[in-house]
């Protein structure tokens, strides 16, 4: 079963914009004690789409080494031609991943149909568990119909679905239709607790990289059947996941990290840092989810 709060990672990256990977290695060891359920590289966070293949697979043989099996470890496959996403998704198996998320291709507009099939035939080509990703605001307004999600989820190792919709309808719709087995996971920071309550399994958050006690707790504090908890951790968590807004995505994530003096180095150029003149806001959202010194949590 696939769940719990599975952060996709943020990449390390030199003042060079080069892969760091030993500070990747310290970011994991601070996200495991965080207490996070799985480890997920290589997402739309991650920067996947700036990194060569080369790269990529580079995160991930350190990442799956170095968690060495303290949390499973999920990369991120997505591309835009099917043959692209077995060529990747085969490495990521070879180099002992746990799981491959695929996002839908994000240039193209592919029918239901041409979607189905796109996974079917991933899927028919490894032995890994296999994360659908709904995100239509990343990939032109494209996305994994329920319908669809429905027909994939009779594939034996289609095991899971992360929603970025930020539709909760959407959402609730795919727990109602997709059989026991088969996870959804949310997407959007802002609706895990109300996600959890539907029977969402888990959740994929951003802010995971910057607070994942945080998300944790709204985890966990359901599990345990403290709703109010749950529902709490979840409000001190909004302001930050909305933040998350003032520059260019994955940017957000990284200043935030900055901020709180846990810098891992720039995005990818054209990616920008925060301006200034935002810096007060992402303080505030730090201080609400309780993340600077001083902040009460």
């Amino acid at each position: 079963m696939i769940q719990g709060i599975i952060p996709p990672v943020a990449t390390p990256m030199k003042d060079n914009e080069d892969l760091d990977l030993p500070r990747l290695r310290w970011f994991l060891d601070r996200l495991i004690a965080g207490g996070v359920h799985g480890i997920f590289v290589l997402g739309t966070n991650s920067e996947f789409y700036a990194l060569d293949e080369r790269e990529k697979q580079e995160v991930v043989a350190t990442t799956v080494a170095h968690v060495n099996k303290r949390v499973p470890v999920y990369a991120g496959t997505g591309a835009e031609t099917t043959r692209e996403v077995v060529r990747l998704t085969q490495m990521a198996e070879r180099e002992g991943v746990d799981g491959v998320s695929i996002i839908t291709p994000y240039f193209i507009s592919p029918t239901q149909q041409e979607i189905y099939d796109h996974y079917r035939r991933i899927a028919e080509h490894t032995r890994l568990p296999v994360i659908l990703y709904n995100n239509p605001s990343t990939c032109g307004g494209v996305k994994i119909e329920v319908d669809t999600t429905a027909r994939l989820a009779e594939i034996a190792n289609i095991l899971a679905i992360k929603d970025s919709s930020g539709d909760l309808q959407n959402t609730n719709e795919l727990i109602r239709v997709v059989p026991p087995r088969f996870s959804v996971l949310m997407g959007r920071d802002t609706l895990i607790f109300p996600a959890l309550m539907f029977g969402a399994r888990g959740a994929v958050p951003a802010t995971g990289n910057i607070a994942p006690s945080l998300l944790v707790e709204i985890y966990n504090a359901f599990q345990r059947g403290d709703l109010e908890a749950s529902k709490a951790a979840q409000l001190r968590l909004n302001p930050l996941r909305m933040a998350l807004s003032l520059c260019t995505p994955p940017g957000a994530v990284k200043a935030a990290l900055q901020v709180m003096g846990l810098s891992i180095g720039p995005c990818r150029s054209p990616v920008a840092g925060l301006s200034p003149d935002k810096l007060p806001k992402m303080r505030a959202a730090l201080a609400t989810a309780g993340l600077l010194p001083g902040a009460t949590a």
